[in-house]
Parts: structure tokens; C-alpha cells; sequence
């Protein structure tokens, strides 16, 4: 086994984790904060803008079964990184679009899986994805893990993150972990 982590910031996390943990090499998926300039900051901290957080997935994955150009292909079909700190209504820094490598070879493959997207003219728009390294990274409280299969009653859910995960389990369909 060859265990890597990575950690993406692609707007409210509850959709990002979701999907993440429904894909085959895919050990873990956990929500959290990253890149902020406070130690430890809650839920709370976080959606004022104030801490300079953004909402992060860190993804532990076996590189033996699934790639990190795979892992970023899924993370770009999951949000728009067009979009400048917001993702649809949610808005703020909290929200932008990053990729927070672990290590230079990280770095050098989002490098250059952006590059490609450009010159393939994937967007219409600017991609603002930022590629950092991963700094101040926290957990996110228990009751964000999981969230969208612990709150199915959740209007948000519903109406933002069952659709673009409809819209996943389509796309992906055989990067899918057997049920």
C-alpha cells in the first residue's frame, strides 16, 4: 500500500467528504479548516471569514488503487474552481477553491494538472484555484463528519449536496467502492 493524504478546499465540505468517501482507495475523508491564521478555530470561527480558514477535506487514499491526478479529476468535477472565495450562495474565503499539498510531488502534479485544464480550455473562466502548502490544519467538530448521510432531513443537503452527489455516483460510477 502506498497511503498518501492530500487536502482540498472546494466550498462547503459536507459534499466534498461525501463523495470522497464513497471512492474506491479512498481510506478516509474527513472535513476540516486549513490555511487560516488562528490555532483551533470552531465551526463558528471559521464562517465568519475572520480566521482566514478555508473549509478543507483531507483525503487519505491508497495511490496503489486510485491516483492523485484521479483524486483531482473527481475534486474538479465536484465544484467550480472558477469561482473566487464563494461556491454557488456559499461565499467567503472560507469557501475558495484549493489544493493544500503534503509534499513537492504534490505540488508538482496539481501544477501541472492545472496547466493541462487550461491549455484544454476545460473552463471559461480563470481557474482560482489556489495550490499551497497544507499549514494550520484542524478537524472539523464530530457532527460535520459524515454529515450528509447523519442529517437527511437537512434543506441544504437536499437542495445542494444530494444533487451534485447524484451527479458524482453518474460520472464516476466505477470509481465507486462496492456497497
Amino acid at each position: 500500500m502506498a497511503i498518501e493524504q492530500i487536502t482540498l478546499g472546494g466550498g462547503c465540505f459536507w459534499c466534498i467528504e461525501s463523495a470522497f468517501n464513497k471512492v474506491k482507495g479512498v481510506i478516509s475523508a474527513y472535513s476540516g479548516y486549513s490555511n487560516g491564521h488562528t490555532s483551533q478555530p470552531s465551526y463558528q470561527d471559521v464562517c465568519t471569514g475572520n480566521t482566514g480558514h478555508n473549509e478543507v477535506v483531507q483525503i487519505t487514499f491508497d495511490n496503489d488503487i486510485i491516483r492523485l491526478n484521479q483524486v483531482f479529476e473527481i475534486f474538479f468535477a465536484l465544484h467550480d474552481p472558477t469561482q473566487l472565495n464563494r461556491q454557488g450562495n456559499d461565499i467567503g474565503t472560507q469557501y475558495r477553491s484549493g489544493i493544500y499539498y503534503h509534499n513537492d510531488v504534490q505540488k508538482s502534479i496539481a501544477n501541472t494538472f492545472i496547466t493541462q485544464l487550461k491549455a484544454d480550455k476545460i473552463y471559461s473562466a480563470p481557474i482560482v484555484t489556489e495550490i499551497e502548502a497544507l499549514n494550520n490544519y484542524s478537524q472539523a467538530e464530530d457532527y460535520h463528519q459524515d454529515y450528509f448521510t447523519n442529517n437527511p432531513g437537512n434543506t441544504y443537503c437536499n437542495l445542494v449536496v444530494g444533487p451534485k452527489l447524484v451527479k458524482f455516483k453518474t460520472t464516476f460510477n466505477n470509481y465507486l467502492k462496492d456497497s
